[in-house]
């Protein structure tokens, strides 16, 4: 067994593009219009890290794994190189985006032909990695890990190395054990490990006893599973409906040897293939595409939605960026927020008002929606404006929606007469919406005679609020002129001034929705969540955070999402467990952005009231139990000191109603992130099973200070596969940590 990487291996071998890459090359790096520097860039020997060359003698950091890479986008893409290169460049510029907060990297190559061929080959490299099921990832994880112990680079491994090796992939042993372990596969007696003697050192490193245990129970044909063995375990353990066809299908899928293969059989190998790949993760593979009806009015969904979308930290200082809007976007988000102010020589900009957070111009940001709004979903993108302008530069608005976005922005109620409820995201697909104020009502659409009196309306309840946390703005809501050119762009998001539920009832259109702030509908959803319910059942809502949140803090979106509102609107730039929650909310259904709502919420007279859970359609009470059975590789927080190994916890959360909120956690485990095993059971009661969103966390147990994050998982209970499932675990921005993840087995009975 050599050490080297598992890109050759799982099929790129003397691919052209990466060998492209490997030879490396000189890459102008864009700054500022003043730095702008060659640097020589390259892929190093382990297939997964980018080496550049720096004029500071001392830096450490000249490297970045291909693990931190988000995306690589071709062209003049990026804030940075639209203001520091001229548009001939286009062709011959591109940028890496990074996960979580690292600002990009801009990069313009000699050629165009050159530029192509590092995204190309990037790509290519990122798509391979992606792909990896969860067991290549951890080969390839532990080999990188190995082959930065075997320090001298001669593909053997001394003690001393073995040791080192075992602290970097996070499991501490004292020396005896080490000792023990490196004499029993050092069959040559050399003092040194290689080749078949890391194999089997490997091989006893990665042995899992609990599959073991699992294989050996079905295994009952000489000694591996059989087509029925395998089809015994999916529908005992599993709870799965499925057939000895589907069983063989999964063999001859999962199967690595010829002969098993041939003889319809699993071997332990092909078997933990399964349990570490799609089908055997904890989401059902069926609802990562979009699985729902999407025929339903948009007020029947819950919509993916951002707060102040057009920044990247706080509310105080922190930048303004079109970046913010296409990682939002890409991330699923079907409803962004416009902040617009009068900016200098007559155009609009965006940023946080009365602050110090820097601004970004208007018309910027709406090319950055047309170019990424439909990248991840083809469903609805709703504008949430608010408008602080002038009249003209109101106008101007309207101009650069209208010309910039073309078709795609909706101009005119769908169909030839005036409706009486929303469309839905199918019938809105590819289309953006505006929302905002509107002089009119929407049947002047249809009228020949589409003429305002006066072009004064209230302002918006967001924008009023924004006044009142500035000492220096007026402290009342007032009336503001609005442009007609802007107002008739306002559709079916008609924004108004919500004066209760039965005023609502009786006197707002189905076209006009309120907007709340997080106290205000927190009081509504705990004192009265089942008129919310019917509110929301033929309105919009939109919930945002108080203005006091200058950290971009968020707030719980569950109790919002209980009483049916749609637009649960969320700092998308603050990583944090409420994100987790709206990331779980949304995962299913192929992260379009929209899921649809249970059809207790949906159906008029519904008197479902999640505070107080009478007999109903949404009382269907299940018993879940889940283990909790081991975790495989996962990261070290403190890279910096070798020394440093977690001692990792568990702890399952349960979020729906108040009646299923519940959690219980595993005790630590001292000094093991490679495998540490608990086996432990947990058993909570779920009564609304269809509002219930479970959320695995995996932190680092600390005596002395708070325990740390290491990673999560959060998914909707109706979304979840029963039995031996493994889990992958993302970051706190909700990006997958390469080869990390958790084992368990999950069951939900009838209670």
């Amino acid at each position: 067994m050599e050490l080297n990487g598992v890109l050759g291996k799982h099929g790129l071998e003397g691919d052209v593009d990466l060998q492209f890459l490997l030879n490396g090359g000189e890459l102008t790096k864009v700054k500022s219009d003043s730095w702008q520097k060659k640097r020589f860039f390259k892929l190093q020997e382990d297939f997964e890290t980018m080496w550049h060359d720096s004029e500071k003698i001392f830096r450490k950091n000249n490297t970045f794994s291909l693990n931190d890479i988000d995306s690589v986008r071709q062209g003049r893409g990026s804030e940075s190189l639209q203001k520091y290169t001229d548009d001939s460049l286009e062709e011959r510029c591109f940028s890496i985006i990074f996960k979580g907060k690292r600002k990009n990297l801009d990069l313009m190559a000699s050629s165009p032909e050159e530029a192509k061929q590092w995204v190309v080959g990037l790509e290519k490299v990122l798509t391979h990695m992606s792909n990896l099921n969860s067991q290549q990832k951890s080969e390839h994880w532990i080999i990188s890990c190995m082959r930065k112990a075997d320090k001298n680079g001669d593909n053997m491994m001394t003690l001393k190395e073995l040791k080192r090796f075992l602290q970097q992939i996070n499991i501490e042993v004292d020396d005896t054990y080490a000792a023990m372990l490196f004499q029993k596969c050092d069959t040559s007696k050399s003092g040194t490990l290689e080749g078949d003697e890391i194999k089997k050192f490997y091989e006893l490193l990665t042995n899992r006893e609990e599959i073991n245990v699992i294989y050996g129970k079905y295994a009952e044909t000489n000694g591996q599973m059989s087509a029925n063995n395998v089809l015994s375990f999916l529908k005992t353990e599993q709870k799965e409906s499925v057939s000895l066809e589907d069983a063989v299908k999964l063999i001859e899928k999962y199967e690595p040897d010829e002969a098993a293969r041939q003889s319809k059989n699993m071997t332990k190998d092909g078997f933990l293939r399964y349990l570490t790949h799609t089908e055997g993760s904890i989401i059902n593979p069926a609802h990562r595409q979009v699985y729902q009806d999407m025929s339903q009015p948009i007020n029947h969904y819950f919509i993916s939605s951002s707060h102040n979308t057009y920044l990247m930290e706080d509310q105080l200082k922190g930048p303004s960026s079109t970046e913010a809007y296409i990682r939002a976007l890409l991330k699923g988000c079907r409803c962004v927020e416009l902040d617009i102010w009068d900016g200098p020589n007559g155009e609009p900009v965006i940023y946080h008002g009365h602050t110090l957070t820097s601004k970004v111009l208007f018309r910027d940001v709406i090319k950055a929606i047309k170019d990424y709004a439909f990248k991840s979903s083809e469903y609805p993108v709703i504008l949430s404006l608010e408008n602080h302008c002038c009249l003209e530069q109101q106008k101007l608005m309207a101009h650069h929606m209208i010309s910039i976005l073309g078709s795609a922005l909706l101009v005119q109620p769908l169909g030839n007469e005036m409706p009486t409820a929303l469309p839905s995201p199918e019938q809105l697909k590819g289309r953006i919406l505006v929302k905002g104020k509107r002089l009119n009502k929407l049947d002047a659409a249809f009228n020949n005679n589409n003429t305002v009196e006066e072009d004064v309306v209230s302002e918006d309840d967001e924008a009023a609020e924004a006044k009142e946390t500035d000492p220096k703005a007026k402290s009342t809501k007032s009336k503001i002129r609005l442009a007609k050119e802007l107002s008739d762009l306002v559709i079916y998001c008609k924004s108004v001034h919500f004066s209760g539920f039965e005023h609502a009832k009786e006197k707002q259109s189905f076209y006009e929705m309120a907007s709340f702030k997080e106290s205000k509908a927190k009081q509504l959803a705990d004192n009265s969540a089942s008129a919310f319910v019917r509110h929301n059942m033929e309105k919009l809502s939109r919930i945002y955070p108080a203005g006091s949140r200058t950290d971009s803090s968020n707030y719980n979106p569950v109790p919002m999402w209980n009483a049916g509102c749609q637009i649960v609107a969320l700092n998308f730039q603050t990583s944090c467990k409420k994100m987790n929650l709206n990331q779980g909310r949304f995962l299913p259904n192929g992260q379009c952005g929209y899921i649809l709502k249970p059809q207790f919420m949906r159906t008029p007279g519904s008197q479902f009231d999640p505070n107080n859970l009478t007999a109903g359609p949404w009382l269907q009470r299940k018993i879940l139990h889940v283990m909790v059975i081991s975790a495989q590789q996962l990261p070290k927080l403190n890279k910096d000191k070798p020394t440093s190994i977690v001692d990792p916890y568990v702890r399952v959360e349960i979020y729906g109603v108040p009646a299923d909120t519940a959690s219980a956690q595993t005790p630590h485990i001292n000094n093991n992130g490679f495998n540490p095993t608990w086996n432990m059971n947990f058993e909570f009661t779920v009564n609304v099973p269809e509002l219930a969103i479970v959320r695995f966390l995996v932190q680092d147990y600390d005596a002395a200070s708070a325990n740390d994050f290491i990673g999560q998982y959060t998914l909707p209970l109706t979304s979840m596969q029963f039995g031996y499932r493994h889990i992958p675990l993302l970051t706190q921005n909700g990006d997958v940590i390469s080869s990390a993840g958790l084992f368990v087995h999950v069951m939900a009975i009838d209670a």
